[in-house]
């Protein structure tokens, strides 16, 4: 049991151990003490840190008004695919799961989260077209995301022109200021880590053309806060609209 200390005080001034004479060195029991002290700071500090963060494994269920992922990954560019079946039954839809992947050659890729027309078509024709999804067309972008049946062309009902492309036999939107026409790299169905598959594909295309309003050009570089491009957010209707206040500049090391 420690105590305090008696008037006359022991070797180690400030405390005493009950059973030890008043000379015996007590470094070892100040060391343990020490460690002791330690162990409760850390401990107090992961538990103050661990009321400071919600953690939680997906599997589990997050335990939140809405499931932060989407909105933590993002803002996301809109993969916003025009695609046609075997038949010429055109498609237009808008996919938030969508990036860049390669640059030499140019590969971009979206994923469809169950099998929607888009994947259906592509299969069949193996191209697609993306389309700029921006702020002018913001409206009809939402539109093209209407739950209608295969036979119905996103384009009519998103009041929107089909342009014919260059060298894929799938139109692109004439009314967006940058396309790109892909030709299909890859389609792979996901997998969880134990390897069971799950409804989601990833479509990889390679660009083949790409076409952008001269306007969008300024002195041979092309402005990308110019174009207004929107961006996906995380909840059921947040987007977000890149524009020239959201540049910064930073060199990487050694360039």
């Amino acid at each position: 049991m420690i105590t305090h200390a008696t008037p006359q005080g022991p070797a180690m001034p400030g405390f005493f151990v009950s059973g030890l004479d008043r000379n015996t060195d007590c470094s070892g029991i100040q060391r343990q003490c020490a460690a002791l002290c330690s162990h409760l700071t850390v401990s107090h500090k992961e538990s103050s840190m661990s009321d400071a963060i919600h953690s939680y494994e997906p599997s589990k269920g997050h335990g939140l008004p809405h499931d932060p992922f989407n909105a933590i990954v993002g803002p996301r560019p809109i993969g916003w695919i025009s695609s046609r079946d075997a038949s010429g039954k055109l498609n237009l839809a808008p996919y938030s799961f969508f990036n860049a992947f390669n640059y030499v050659p140019p590969i971009i890729g979206f994923c469809s989260v169950g099998r929607k027309d888009s994947l259906n078509n592509i299969e069949q024709t193996g191209e697609f077209v993306w389309n700029l999804a921006t702020r002018s067309l913001a409206e009809a972008m939402n539109q093209s995301c209407a739950p209608v049946a295969p036979d119905v062309s996103e384009f009519e009902l998103a009041n929107l022109t089909p342009l014919a492309s260059l060298i894929v036999s799938v139109p692109r939107v004439q009314e967006t200021p940058v396309s790109f026409e892909c030709k299909v790299t890859q389609i792979i169905q996901l997998q969880r880590a134990d390897k069971e598959l799950v409804p989601s594909w990833l479509i990889l295309g390679e660009v083949v053309a790409v076409h952008i309003d001269k306007s969008l050009l300024k002195d041979g570089i092309y402005d990308t806060a110019a174009a207004e491009p929107i961006l996906r957010g995380g909840g059921p209707a947040d987007y977000f609209q890149l524009g020239p206040e959201a540049l910064f500049k930073m060199f990487r090391p050694g360039a």
